[in-house]
């Protein structure tokens, strides 16, 4: 074959070889972008991966406590978990169309099939627990807490400064502790004590001037175990309990849950709901 023509043929192969790598190429980009408009038709009301079509079920325990829940009924909306959850449903689409379901709260993130489509009920979000089912994004972080008896000095602190000089007491190997040398530093040292019954006695028989807990259990503390007691206010602090949604494992649901939180994050619905059912209208104040 004469030369000339042997190039010519070189040529054109590699011309050919060429363009056929950009169609792969194009090929290859055009698979890997399913993302927001894929996801997008996933999360339509129509397509989502319900126990039963055209309706969430939203599993919590019985009894719902305040400020959870009020009068131990999810389905009015009232209360820092009904009112989430309601705002997770509308931005599936599906917020006329709820069912609640009771599950015990050990039964919530236990192995297995589960009768709801997510489950809502202070659930911290752990390692281990992430290993059986799956988890939402955080929708809460839990706060440390001041709880005095009313009729205590302490009671009427507004700042953390106010705090430095009265008798803490807290539980030994909580995050409290830490949360007191690190947010309140104390000009004296805290008492420790063995258990959460002898911290509670302790802010009872008033050896102490306030106990410092996580914010949950200074709602319960009030409201059931020493209603003479109220909470001073609460305040960040290292250690932060995060609350997130429980799905069952691999739940095609998830993503949609998450993009749900996100949009009420972005939004600002979220913190909304959140100060009004945690925050100061709900008699927790934060304390700086």
């Amino acid at each position: 074959m004469p030369r000339h023509l042997l190039a010519l043929l070189i040529g054109l192969l590699a011309l050919a070889g060429a363009a056929c790598g950009d169609d792969e190429e194009e090929q290859r980009a055009a698979g890997s972008q399913p993302t927001a408009t894929t996801q997008a038709e996933a999360c339509a009301p129509d397509q989502l991966a319900l126990n039963k079509p055209g309706t969430l079920t939203i599993g919590t325990d019985k009894p719902a406590y305040p400020p959870y829940f009020e009068d131990d009924d999810p389905t009015n909306g009232k209360g820092f978990e009904s009112a989430v959850a309601y705002a997770i449903a509308d931005e599936l689409g599906l917020g006329e169309k709820v069912e609640w379901t009771v599950v015990p709260f050990n039964s919530s993130y236990a192995p297995g099939p589960k009768k709801f489509d997510f489950d809502i009920n202070q659930i911290s979000i752990t390692d281990k627990r992430a290993q059986r089912v799956d988890f939402s994004i955080p929708y809460y972080t839990a706060p440390q807490a001041v709880v005095a008896l009313k009729s205590s000095g302490a009671a009427s602190a507004t700042s953390l400064a106010d705090l430095a000089d009265a008798k803490l007491g807290v539980q030994v190997g909580t995050t409290s502790l830490d949360a007191v040398a690190e947010s309140i530093k104390p000009s004296s040292e805290p008492q420790v004590f063995n258990d959460s019954n002898d911290t509670v006695r302790a802010l009872k028989t008033k050896r102490v001037d306030a106990i410092v807990v996580d914010l949950p259990t200074a709602f319960y503390l009030t409201a059931a175990e020493v209603p003479e007691a109220k909470i001073v206010g609460q305040f960040d602090a290292p250690g932060g309990d995060d609350w997130g949604v429980v799905l069952a494992k691999d739940s095609e649901l998830t993503p949609c849950v998450n993009k749900a939180l996100e949009a009420l994050k972005n939004s600002g619905e979220l913190e909304r709901i959140t100060d009004k059912w945690m925050g100061g209208q709900a008699g927790a104040p934060e304390l700086r």
